[in-house]
């Protein structure tokens, strides 16, 4: 149990981190505001992490 638990609040702080760096740092790059490059960075996140939870799970079945 302590081990997810540790997992969790690993994938909770990179979350963060992630959030973090859109709220204050994509501001200051010089992008164009085109339909695409708001919905890869607002949805980056969450693909990120369902990649590494759908991988994690595929790795404690095998």
């Amino acid at each position: 149990m302590d081990s997810n638990a540790i997992y969790i609040l690993k994938v909770f702080i990179v979350s963060g981190g992630l959030a973090v760096v859109i709220k204050y740092v994509v501001p200051f790059l010089s992008l164009s505001s085109s339909t695409a490059i708001v919905l890869t960075l607002v949805l980056l996140p969450s693909v990120v992490l369902a990649i590494a939870l759908g991988w994690r799970a595929r790795q404690q079945l095998s």
